[in-house]
């Protein structure tokens, strides 16, 4: 009986799995970035909701709910009406600022914003980019947000900026839908 070659391909692999538990670590700079990075990871919970795990498996607005270092985003989504957009959306990454990044925008202009649903709607989806991001796709790019201008990124390893004025602190951060790089700094489209 011929057996189709796909079945044998994956016994095969099934097989070697089966028989080779271990893996092998990966040589320097090789998938070096499929794990979250940078300072501020050392903050995330290391189970539950909020840990990397639970939010990998939510989707991104719920993902953010459930980090407290991110509830001033979580804030604005809900005022904006960007929940629903956000969890419903397929592959993309969002560029997540802080509570930090938040307080250093002057009260008045953040309440102002909070209060302006067009305006606040525009400063969010520019933080989002309509595909998923690698740490290698950031290195030297320019992406096109949700919102129809552009942001600019550089950097390597775990050093990354955006727009050249916010770093990001964590990234690489996997949710059911999208890739979350939180960063120290609002970005600010032209009004």
């Amino acid at each position: 009986m011929n057996t189709p070659l796909r079945f044998r391909r994956s016994t095969i692999a099934a097989v070697a799995a089966l028989a080779f538990p271990f893996t092998l670590a990966a040589a320097p700079g090789e998938d070096a970035m499929t794990e979250p990075f940078g300072p501020a990871c050392s903050s995330v919970p290391k189970d539950g909701a909020g840990s990397f795990d639970g939010m990998a498996e939510d989707p991104v607005a719920t993902a953010a709910s459930n980090n407290p270092a991110l509830s001033t985003l979580v804030t604005a989504v809900q005022k904006a009406g960007l929940v629903d957009t956000l969890n419903k959306a397929e592959n993309i990454t969002v560029f997540a600022p802080t509570d930090d990044a938040f307080a250093q925008v002057p009260k008045a202009d953040l309440d102002k914003l909070l209060a302006d649903k067009e305006a606040l709607t525009k400063v969010l989806t520019y933080h989002v980019v309509g595909e998923k991001l690698s740490p290698e796709q950031l290195e030297k790019g320019t992406f096109e947000t949700l919102e129809t201008s552009t942001l600019t990124t550089e950097g390597s390893g775990e050093n990354y900026t955006v727009n050249d004025s916010a770093k990001v602190v964590c990234g690489n951060v996997p949710t059911a839908n999208a890739t979350v790089y939180i960063i120290d700094n609002v970005l600010m489209p032209k009004m």
